[in-house]
């Protein structure tokens, strides 16, 4: 298809064309309302014309009889100008004038009628004019035929006529070069769009979607779109880690596994020994099904499909909750955890999600923030503007600046954390129930220590109120 060809077939192409067909029609009906108009105030013109001719004319013949009336007659005719006189007898004959012949049976026409006619200087011609002439009955049976040539009203229609072609053909030809350069732009556009569209479908999903910055509508889809491909990008990047972190971070439980398998049926003998060997399959089991449990749950988070009934609830009440839950597992390790809840803050929020992102950090700061002087934890809740601000905090070993960025990876443990048990999932999960909520997870140095802050947004009534 030629570059020309592509033009005609693009839709603002087709819109242009459909809009200088409604303009040219538009602009037809304007120019013959504007005609018929004038027209109108033309005949008008001409009518109070004849009738203040006929008026005093009539007066003329009331004077001075018919004599006086074609003295008067003969004085106007000699004058240059448009208006037709015509007296006749009573039997037609043509008394004065300057009409020498009218379309057949116009004397016996009341009111004023559109005749034809010939003038003196047509008696070698058969050149037939238009006029629009009154006939008035006199007395005695003469007959008195008043009217104006409407040469100037054909003229002025035929100047009208030229006006509107001429118009419609240079609104056709501006409007087609128009369209053609319009959609020439809209088609070079739409062509960077679907290049780079082509390239994403390739596989090269870093691409993005060009912007004229204009912030019109194809700039406002492209946005939007590359929004998508953000989205998009992103669960392909998760996908890929999930991926990568089951083949390597889960080959050690599974190697473990199959080892306690094979050692069980290597050694066989003892019951004893066969039920120690299948308790450890079992609790290697258990653990890969958590695992694979928190990996569902943050991508079910991730791709906003796990938020559940939203509804109002007050931190401090979940806080409350887990620290009641973790506090038994605190005393057995002769730590305290440290309350200082501001109440009567209200979020929307999922209370079982809400509840499970305090569990990892509260457990997350029993099995890595103990130290043999420190053994307290501190729980706190306050509001920051319009934000809660829920607050974990220990003075264990804390984590280095380089390693916060990375720590909410999936599988992601630290050096000093590896002997200890875990997934690295955590805080994975934690900072996926946060993102689902409108919230956001920060990692802060506790000095000595770490910090975990969950900040998540009041709700509307709430600020309004507050």
């Amino acid at each position: 298809m030629t570059a020309l060809g592509k033009l005609f077939r693009t839709t603002a192409f087709k819109l242009s064309l459909a809009y200088l067909v409604v303009f040219a029609i538009g602009a037809g009906l304007v120019l013959g309302r504007v005609a018929w108009n004038v027209k109108g105030l033309l005949d008008d013109q001409i009518n109070s014309t004849i009738e203040a001719e006929i008026k005093g004319l009539s007066e003329q013949y009331a004077q001075g009889g018919i004599r006086r009336l074609v003295f008067v007659v003969e004085q106007r005719i000699r004058q240059p100008g448009a208006s037709l006189y015509l007296v006749t007898s009573p039997n037609g004959q043509a008394i004065a004038g300057n009409v020498i012949e009218l379309q057949p049976g116009a004397l016996e026409q009341e009111g004023v009628i559109e005749t034809t006619y010939r003038r003196d200087d047509d008696r070698t011609t058969n050149h037939q004019h238009q006029a629009l002439a009154q006939v008035f009955l006199l007395p005695g049976g003469f007959r008195l035929l008043v009217g104006r040539d409407l040469g100037d009203r054909e003229n002025l229609r035929h100047v009208m006529t030229r006006a509107l072609f001429t118009s419609l053909a240079w609104l056709v030809l501006i409007g087609t070069l128009g369209g053609l350069f319009v959609a020439r732009r809209v088609l070079q556009r739409v062509d960077a769009i679907s290049a780079s569209a082509h390239e994403i479908m390739k596989g090269d999903l870093s691409r993005r979607l060009p912007l004229s910055g204009s912030h019109d509508e194809l700039d406002r889809l492209a946005f939007n779109l590359n929004a998508m491909l953000e989205r998009i990008d992103e669960l392909m990047t998760g996908l890929k880690e999930v991926s990568d972190n089951i083949a390597h971070d889960l080959k050690t439980p599974l190697t473990r596994l199959r080892n306690h398998a094979d050692e069980a049926l290597r050694e066989g003998g003892s019951p004893d020994v066969m039920q120690q060997a299948l308790e450890r399959v079992l609790d290697e089991a258990d653990g890969l099904i958590r695992i694979f449990n928190a990996l569902l749950t943050i991508a079910r988070l991730e791709a906003g499909q796990a938020g559940g009934e939203m509804k109002p609830c007050d931190p401090a009440d979940i806080l409350a909750d887990m620290v009641e839950l973790y506090e038994p597992l605190a005393e057995e390790d002769g730590a305290h955890i440290l309350v200082d809840a501001q109440a009567g803050l209200s979020i929307m929020a999922n209370r079982e999600l809400i509840g499970q992102a305090f569990a990892n950090l509260v457990d997350n700061a029993l099995k890595y923030g103990l130290t043999e002087t420190a053994r307290d934890i501190s729980a706190d809740i306050k509001r920051v503007g319009v934000m809660v601000e829920i607050s974990i905090a220990d003075h264990g070993a804390g984590i280095a600046v380089p390693d916060r960025a990375r720590v909410t990876d999936r599988f992601v443990r630290l050096e000093g954390s590896r002997s200890r048990p875990g997934s690295g999932l955590g805080l994975s999960m934690a900072q996926a129930i946060l993102k689902l909520h409108g919230g956001e997870l920060r990692i802060e140095d506790n000095a000595p220590g770490l910090r975990v802050v969950l900040a998540l947004p009041l709700i509307d009534a709430q600020v309004r109120h507050g």
